[in-house]
């Protein structure tokens, strides 16, 4: 049975018949979705059956068969490769639209790691900050960081008003993958009930453009800003996007030549959905946001609806939240 605020979401994202059906159909029947892995180190010969690489697809990740178990491979556990599923690897890949040099990146929803590995895969910055604000979170990025051999990099436990005070204009890139109501995880059989509820949704959304908000602050001058979600709800994407590019003069979108084909049919702006129907990931949204000015477009905004934490830098030795942390350089 279809729900009504399924059915209404359908409709917000399809003008076509056809079209709505089979986007309703892969979330009612998902179909098995190949598992995927990032490459941290190289190794040969692969030691998984993979796919043929997609058109989009970075050369350091690998699409895998589905009987394929990469977390239980001894490989994982030696820190050669990150499990991150394809949508994800999606998302990420609008950072391959960067053509300068990267040298310091904030993650700044970071847990449990994967976009981080991914864009310290793909530029090997001189400083990764990856921010994680929930305390429990954070044990799963110093893990995921230690076994992969990430180096240079801080974790962060800070609400992101005052990350945008610290750290004002020093990220060339900024990852903001937000926190979202998440309905792609009916696209990997997993429950998820409210999702379609437009109180959610809009909640969701205004968190997100918070955040979005005082990432804008932390983007140095030509620097970027890469949004994505795990979610199909155009409150949470474009009408955020539009939303940021309005308020945020001194910012454009970016296209990315290996993502054109997934143009988001919902707006001209340069931004990117992988859909579940696809039979590709269970789908995402992404964009890539550039700071064309220093503070001469930046727009003012609210304070925020969330009570500030102090700010936590994570490193060696023992934090007041009573983690054991490791920081390497």
């Amino acid at each position: 049975m279809v729900s009504n605020l399924l059915l209404k979401l359908s409709r917000q994202l399809y003008t076509d018949d056809n079209d709505r059906e089979q986007f309703i159909q892969s979330l009612l029947e998902p179909v098995p979705i190949h598992p995927a892995i990032v490459w941290c180190q190289d190794y040969q010969p692969k030691p998984f059956p993979c796919l043929e690489p997609l058109p989009w697809q970075p050369s350091f990740t690998d699409r895998l068969e589905l009987h394929s178990r990469p977390g239980k491979h001894e490989l994982h556990d030696q820190g050669y490769y990150y499990c991150l599923d394809s949508s994800s690897i999606f998302a990420a890949t609008v950072l391959l639209g960067i053509a300068t040099p990267i040298k310091t990146i904030f993650d700044l929803c970071a847990s449990p790691g994967g976009k981080s590995i991914f864009a310290w895969r793909t530029f090997y910055p001189e400083m990764l900050y990856a921010n994680e604000v929930i305390g429990k979170r954070s044990a799963a990025l110093l893990a995921n960081f230690k076994r992969c051999k990430i180096n240079n990099w801080e974790v962060l436990r800070s609400d992101v008003a005052v990350l945008a005070q610290q750290y004002s204009g020093q990220g060339d890139l900024v990852i903001v993958d937000a926190p979202c109501s998440g309905q792609s995880l009916l696209a990997k059989n997993t429950k998820n009930d409210g999702c379609f509820h437009p109180t959610l949704i809009n909640r969701n959304a205004q968190r997100q453009r918070r955040i979005l908000a005082h990432a804008a602050t932390i983007v140095s001058p030509g620097g970027y800003l890469a949004y994505m979600t795990c979610t199909y709800a155009p409150a949470e994407n474009e009408d955020n996007v539009n939303w940021f590019l309005k308020k945020f003069s001194n910012f454009r979108a970016i296209g990315v030549n290996c993502l054109q084909d997934y143009q988001s049919h919902l707006t001209d702006i340069p931004c990117y959905r992988l859909m579940p129907q696809s039979k590709i990931g269970a789908g995402c949204f992404t964009v890539l946001l550039q700071k064309t000015a220093d503070e001469a477009g930046r727009a003012k905004h609210g304070r925020g609806e969330s009570t500030f934490i102090l700010p936590e830098l994570v490193k060696e030795g023992r934090s007041s939240n009573g983690i054991s942390p490791i920081s390497s350089v």
